[in-house]
């Protein structure tokens, strides 16, 4: 097969099934070479193509086709955890931007299960240096304004959905009756697509499939990007699920 993403295979989903009924790390080590060929090299192949799509959007954004950088590692750190299960069962792939540690920044995400993908953009959950600095955008004339008319957009939009809300009351110091006073429940901000896998997924074109979702969803990674990615604060947490 020559270079390049070519899509992920049949294999790919075989494996995270697999995984998932014999997640130990005898079977990982007596599958290291399947999980290398159709997980790892693929998803470095696709870190690759789809970053150079995200630059498009956001030049700054970064796609390190490597474990630990774009790909998060499948095996659990487990040792402040009750869960005891070794690796996860899913891939997890992310493209940032922003100064620092990668999970400190805006994102886009995406997400291979078994039989499902997730894609997102945005903050899973804000550090608490930028909990104040989101607090104060969101109510702020301009960029709260802005951010009314992006998620209005998404919330019309039945595929996508917007998470990250967390508390129950509206924390001191702001308006109970400002208009964008529900946004202020969220410890994130992020919208996300969920489905099952897409007959893209086995062929280049899932690249594409994913940059027109993620293109879709840019307007809150920017939003997000420059109040606290390059506004304020350190950055934010990923969008991600169990990554």
């Amino acid at each position: 097969m020559s270079e390049g993403f070519h899509g992920f295979s049949k294999d790919t989903f075989g494996f995270l099934r697999d995984l998932k009924k014999n997640n130990n790390k005898d079977w990982f080590d007596d599958n290291r070479d399947a999980f290398e060929e159709c997980v790892l090299t693929p998803a470095r192949y696709f870190v690759v193509e789809l970053g150079e799509c995200l630059k498009k959007l956001s030049p700054g954004v970064k796609a390190i086709p490597e474990i630990d950088k774009s790909i998060f590692r499948l095996r659990r750190d487990t040792r402040f955890s009750k869960d005891k299960i070794p690796y996860k069962t899913h891939l997890g792939i992310l493209f940032w931007e922003g100064p620092g540690k990668k999970l400190d920044n805006p994102n886009f995400y995406v997400h291979l299960n078994e039989d499902s993908i997730f894609i997102g953009a945005g903050e899973y959950r804000f550090p608490p240096e930028n909990i104040r600095v989101y607090r104060d955008a969101v109510v702020h004339p301009k960029n709260g304004a802005e951010l009314g008319r992006i998620l209005k957009r998404f919330s019309e939009n039945t595929s996508y959905k917007i998470g990250g809300r967390h508390y129950k009351r509206i924390p001191p110091g702001y308006d109970a009756a400002h208009k964008n006073s529900e946004l202020l429940l969220h410890n994130g901000l992020f919208v996300y697509y969920e489905g099952p896998v897409p007959e893209e997924a086995y062929s280049g074109r899932f690249v594409d499939y994913c940059f027109g979702v993620l293109k879709d969803m840019s307007p809150l990674f920017l939003w997000t990007l420059k109040v606290l990615g390059s506004g304020g604060g350190k950055g934010a947490s990923p969008v991600r699920r169990g990554s």
